[in-house]
């Protein structure tokens, strides 16, 4: 059974960072890409950042560029989303998802495994 467990989100001011970690477990997590999606309240799950299976590739939104780093450790299971400069704008829930493909894919419909999401939230 593939698991995907979040942590490192909470509250933080604006200007603050924040480091979002993913475990991953009952998969082959080397072989699959990895994406963080957030969602706001009232708002559609958008794609924050992705990665390719080695590290190789990596997409940024451009609302997250220069501000956001994703990356992974094989070796852990893990992946990470380092997150600078936080801003209001920032809050949602963040969720990382896994792909079988072996690039990086931008449609959440190209995401087999969810997380159950972990809450960021920045004050003004």
């Amino acid at each position: 059974q593939v698991q995907l467990v979040e942590s490192g989100g909470g509250l933080v001011q604006a200007g603050g960072s924040l480091r979002l970690s993913c475990a991953a477990s009952g998969v082959t997590f080397s072989s699959g890409s990895m994406g963080w999606f957030r969602q706001a309240p009232g708002k559609g799950r958008e794609l924050v950042a992705a990665i390719s299976p080695l590290g190789v590739s990596r997409y940024y939104a451009d609302s997250v560029k220069g501000r956001f780093t994703i990356s992974r450790d094989n070796a852990k299971n893990t992946l990470y989303l380092q997150m600078n400069s936080l801003k209001p704008e920032d809050t949602a829930v963040y969720y990382c998802a896994r792909s079988n493909q072996p690039i990086v894919v931008y449609s959440s419909k190209e995401y087999d495994y969810w997380g159950q999401g972990t809450q960021v939230t920045v004050s003004s």
